[in-house]
């Protein structure tokens, strides 16, 4: 009987995910269960105390406005992605390739620089108050920026792409003719449209929804830019305890609850939708 050989392809890749994921998640595990010390640093004492801190109502705050942050962006992304999505499919391929690839532009741009372009849109003298005292509409500048409807936008606007991609890639992968077939037996547009395409794209839209749902509980710059530090999110916390207070421990305690949330969302996913990885992304 022949012996399987160990395949030494895989072993770059094994070792760089030894090097760089494994080992510092279990370092990163590890430094959660230990005592924060006086000055800096930790002590080697095992302790329990950086999760039983997470339960108080000011950390739970965080997590509670953290998660309605994240639910609103992927459920605006869905709305404003998913219809896009649709029409796109539905245009000449030269088109269609133009569109997509206007969708991604963004991405060769530093996220940075594309958030600073936003502040410079909602700030008292930005283009949008501008435009509006121009057009007579206001008579004093709106307070459009360092409040939450400036973080959500921002995290809409960082993150459609991800669903605009997941999805359209399940609709363009949908068979017309099943549509055709629900239209010939009687249904109309719409009731073609809920009935067919949208069951059928059931994984692309769940995927959007996952590819939208993890960044935007951890995508503290936004916040930081946009909200003006005056929206504390799960990310800025995990920050603020390792580079501010220095609590490495309660720091590495949150951001195992942040991984623990990551790899909840991703199960629900493939029980929900049948699937083991996120479709058109992974």
């Amino acid at each position: 009987m022949k012996q399987k050989r160990f395949p030494l392809g895989a072993l770059p890749f094994i070792l760089w995910t030894l090097v760089f994921v494994a080992i510092p998640l279990m370092y990163i595990l590890c430094m959660s269960f230990l005592k924060r010390a006086q000055t800096w640093g930790v002590v080697a004492e095992f302790s329990m105390e950086s999760y039983i801190r997470m339960f108080s109502p000011t950390y739970l705050k965080v997590f509670g406005q953290s998660l309605w942050l994240a639910a609103l962006t992927t459920l605006f992304t869905l709305l404003i992605g998913y219809p896009f999505s649709y029409f796109v499919s539905r245009l000449p391929q030269r088109r269609r390739a133009l569109v997509l690839l206007l969708v991604v532009v963004p991405f060769w741009t530093n996220s940075l620089v594309r958030i600073y372009g936003w502040m410079i849109l909602l700030r008292s003298q930005g283009v949008i108050n501008t435009l509006l005292i121009a057009l007579g509409i206001i008579d004093s500048p709106l307070k459009l920026l360092y409040n939450f409807g400036a973080v959500l936008v921002g995290m809409v606007y960082a993150l459609l792409p991800f669903m605009i991609l997941s999805t359209y890639n399940a609709i363009e992968k949908l068979d017309p003719s099943l549509v055709e077939a629900s239209r010939d037996l009687g249904a109309g547009r719409w009731r073609a449209f809920w009935t067919v395409t949208v069951p059928l794209t059931r994984a692309g839209i769940l995927a959007g929804c996952v590819l939208v749902f993890i960044p935007s509980v951890g995508l503290f710059f936004i916040s930081d830019l946009l909200g003006g530090a005056k929206t504390m999110l799960l990310g800025n916390l995990i920050k603020n305890e390792l580079l501010t207070a220095r609590n490495w421990p309660l720091g590495a305690a949150l951001s195992v609850a942040m991984m623990a949330m990551t790899l909840l969302v991703i199960g629900i996913y493939q029980r929900v939708a049948g699937e083991k990885s996120l479709e058109g992304i992974v």
